[in-house]
């Protein structure tokens, strides 16, 4: 199924991308970040550099940031990942918790 793109979803994408060239990611944001990763990906996904993913589709995030920029990611992430297997939940992120991931996916390259 195509991603339908909102205005909504744009601008909160735009917004979050403007913010991460505006300020550089701090320490701080880095560690909300892989809160929410734990949070909302970890029981599927590897989220360290060393960890192992625990779903054998679930790619780990270190191998996911080597395939896309994490910045790259700031559209999917504000307007909602879903992927084609159906074990795995739609995810829509704030601005923040977007900006936040992308500052913890950072530190995996």
């Amino acid at each position: 199924m195509p991603a339908r793109i909102t205005f909504s979803s744009w601008a909160a994408a735009a917004a979050v991308l403007l913010s991460a060239l505006a300020s550089p990611a701090s320490a701080q944001d880095a560690d909300a970040g892989q809160g929410i990763a734990r949070e909302n990906c970890a029981r599927c996904h590897a989220i360290t550099k060393t960890d192992a993913s625990t779903h054998k589709q679930a790619p780990p995030f270190r191998q996911v940031v080597t395939r896309y920029p994490p910045a790259s990611l700031a559209e999917a992430l504000a307007e909602g990942i879903s992927t084609g297997h159906p074990d795995m939940p739609e995810f829509v992120f704030t601005a923040e918790q977007t900006s936040d991931l992308i500052a913890y996916l950072e530190t995996l390259q």
